[in-house]
């Protein structure tokens, strides 16, 4: 097999705004360079006058060119989104995709990496910890797409990124969310998939020599390549892929603690357990608060944020009722209750009773939970929580007055543990003990030269 090239989608709208520092090949013969617009009108792409179906810029052979596109929304929904000019390598094509464009960078697999290493990752991370990272998001991509005649073709399903099962009987909505199933490119540039952004961050020198380091290396288990998953911060125990998205257990992705030390682990789908261990601060690589390390997992946007390992979260009666009647569409009237009804392996809630003066609805997976409770993503479903009453008085008679949320770790918590990783990196792991401490039972394997 060679180095594969892959497609990402990298923003969409009714004009899209891009320049050529130096100039590259139109698909229609001409070669261009400037500050260019397409517009999207009546079902096509119209440029300098003239209506097309689909366009593509290819660079000039030269290792330097590149182009860049203006406003792409870094950040989709999460708390750091924001707008900026981009640059990127490769080819840039521009497609129909319903009333849209789209614009989409091919790039090969190799640069691709360097590029999500480094927007993943700062620049001050640790050797060990980026080749770890180059292999999982190397497994991840090519786990996401098959080999087929040389060339990679995308195996996802082609319905959409929420999968859910809706049952008004018993008054649940369980909905989970996977990489959204792309139809016209091979992954998108946000978190949503990973996340890229082109050569905008200069690539770190570190980044460049862990992806050449581990160039075509995935990890495998049983002989095929893992899906190898990664959130911020555990919270000091692995989720498992089940209890996140749909029922399927991955053997090397299971329950354990983040810790060489520490090998017990309590039952944390008991809630007394969960409680206890969500209340307090137990012994975990992740569990750490040392700037040093967090920044080189954390990129400044992440960092508006410092507590990942344990953090509070609290709304008066007004805003969570409010809160959850925008974000889920079902009006609850007022919230009496958040009552945990089932807890994955980590402690993160798989599924939540709220109850209110209105109705009832149990929710899940653990980002429909997250999505719920917060005006973008609350920081994991691992949490607790405590209710306070304005009045004295029967507690049973009354409204809580306010709801504080107790919780544990960002991020879904399966796999690999970012911050863990830069702690395990730090303490002079190497990138080959990383990975069997997070996906246990897996294998390295090189899938080309």
């Amino acid at each position: 097999m060679t180095q594969p090239q892959i497609t990402v989608g990298i923003l969409s709208g009714k004009e899209i705004e891009f320049s050529f520092p130096v100039k590259f090949s139109s698909s229609v013969g001409t070669k261009i360079s400037g500050t260019q617009k397409v517009i999207y009108q009546d079902g096509k792409i119209h440029w300098q006058g003239k209506e097309y179906d689909e366009l593509s810029f290819i660079p000039p052979q030269n290792a330097h060119a590149f182009f860049e596109l203006k406003d792409v929304t870094i950040g989709i929904n999460f708390h750091w989104e924001r707008k900026e000019v981009q640059k990127f390598k490769g080819e840039l094509k521009i497609i129909i995709e319903g009333e849209q464009l789209t614009a989409i960078n091919v790039i090969s697999i190799e640069e691709y990496l360097t590029s999500v290493i480094s927007s993943e990752m700062s620049a001050t991370a640790s050797l060990e910890l980026l080749k770890a990272h180059a292999v999982i998001s190397r497994s991840w991509l090519l786990n996401k797409l098959r080999v087929e005649n040389g060339e990679l073709r995308v195996t996802l399903q082609p319905d959409s990124a929420a999968h859910s099962q809706l049952s008004i009987l018993n008054s649940q909505f369980i909905k989970w969310y996977d990489h959204e199933a792309h139809r016209n490119f091979d992954v998108c540039a946000d978190d949503h998939c990973q996340r890229y952004q082109g050569i905008t961050r200069a690539s770190t020198p570190q980044a460049i020599e862990a992806v050449s380091a581990t160039r075509g290396e995935v990890l495998m288990y049983k002989g095929a390549i893992c899906d190898a998953r990664f959130s911020k911060c555990c919270g000091g125990a692995f989720e498992e892929f089940q209890n996140c998205w749909e029922n399927v257990k991955h053997p090397y992705l299971i329950r354990q603690r983040d810790s060489k030390t520490e090998k017990q682990l309590p039952d944390l789908t008991i809630e007394a357990e969960a409680d206890k261990w969500i209340r307090t601060s137990p012994v975990a690589f992740c569990n750490t608060q040392d700037k040093k390390i967090l920044s080189q997992v954390l990129n400044n946007y992440d960092q508006e944020t410092a507590d990942f390992y344990r953090w509070k979260v609290s709304y008066s009666q007004q805003e969570l009722s409010t809160l959850i009647h925008q974000r889920s569409g079902v009006d609850f009237g007022q919230i009496l209750d958040l009552i945990p009804i089932e807890r994955g392996t980590s402690g993160r809630l798989v599924r939540l009773k709220i109850v209110g003066t209105l109705r009832t609805l149990i929710i899940g997976k653990e980002l429909e939970i997250r999505r719920t409770l917060s005006t973008s993503h609350l920081y994991s479903s691992a949490f607790v929580v405590d209710k306070e009453y304005e009045e004295k008085g029967h507690k049973e008679d009354k409204i809580p007055s306010r709801f504080i949320l107790t919780g544990a770790g960002w991020g879904h918590g399966v796999g690999l543990c970012q911050i863990g990783a830069a702690v395990m990196g730090e303490q002079g792991y190497k990138y080959e003990e990383i990975l069997s401490h997070y996906y246990p039972g897996s294998t390295l394997e090189k899938q080309y030269q």
